[in-house]
């Protein structure tokens, strides 16, 4: 029996072409809530970046890629950059720079923009971010980092973060997150703050950094508009997000 349910953002809750989500998906969280499922937002952006569910309610929020878990408002858990890869990254941007915006606990700020950032923010409906050079967060708490690098620069720059690893999801940015973090290990915090098994999950997707927790919640579920490696990980495929794809699964999974 479904007790809760989890859903990516972008591509899964909110649709990239209109940047709001849709009708038949505000039903399907209406209908959940009135069975006494609960229902969780899993994400890559910070709770600040998360501008675009207009009033909806959830019982929780995945953050960050599971770097930080909050329930009302209030962190249940986090986990944040060791403070060598912090410092090793900016002396790393100093030889090498490309943009980057460095997430901490209760803020955002991106070192630079150019055109290719720019579109990259338009698409994604993004909230505007104060520039600040990278080099002032040294010594200080990084949750993550989301930089413009191509995939071929992955391997040299996680060279210098022995403690991180890179998540991608668009093929013009990386996440930087700690070793360990991911939305399967937010899943697991979330399910434990509930006493919710994980076999009682069912999480949404369709990015890479969706995968695990497809693979981990009892029931994965990937849009129909997910990349071919994430539908590969689901336990099901469900129509895309403009054609309904929450709601179509859910109805026919028996659970609505």
């Amino acid at each position: 029996m479904i007790k809760a349910a989890f859903f990516d953002i972008d591509g899964t809750l909110v649709s990239f072409k209109t940047h709001q989500v849709p009708d038949s998906t505000i039903e399907a969280l209406d209908k959940l809530r009135a069975k006494g499922i609960k229902t969780f937002v899993a994400t890559g952006r910070h709770k600040a970046a998360i501008n675009n569910l207009g009033d909806l309610p959830f019982d929780g929020y995945i953050t960050l890629n599971g770097g930080m878990c909050l329930v009302d408002n209030q962190p249940i858990y986090k986990h944040g950059i060791v403070q060598e890869d912090v410092n090793n990254f900016i002396h790393y941007q100093e030889r090498a720079p490309f943009p980057t915006i460095v997430f901490t606990e209760q803020e955002m700020h991106i070192n630079y923009s150019n055109p290719e950032v720019e579109s990259v923010l338009k698409i994604l409906n993004f909230p505007h971010l104060p520039q600040k050079d990278v080099a002032k967060f040294q010594d200080k708490e990084v949750m993550q980092f989301v930089s413009f690098f191509q995939a071929k620069q992955e391997k040299q720059i996680l060279q210098e973060l022995p403690h991180c690893e890179v998540t991608r999801w668009h093929p013009l940015f990386a996440d930087i997150i700690p070793q360990g973090s991911s939305k399967q290990v937010g899943i697991d915090k979330i399910a434990e703050y509930f006493g919710i098994g994980i076999d009682e999950c069912i999480a949404f997707g369709d990015g890479g950094n969706d995968i695990s927790m497809l693979r981990h919640a009892g029931i994965g579920v990937a849009m129909g508009n997910a990349t071919d490696e994430v539908k590969q990980n689901a336990d099901y495929v469900t129509a895309p997000i403009d054609d309904d794809g929450i709601l179509y699964a859910l109805r026919q999974l028996n659970i609505l």
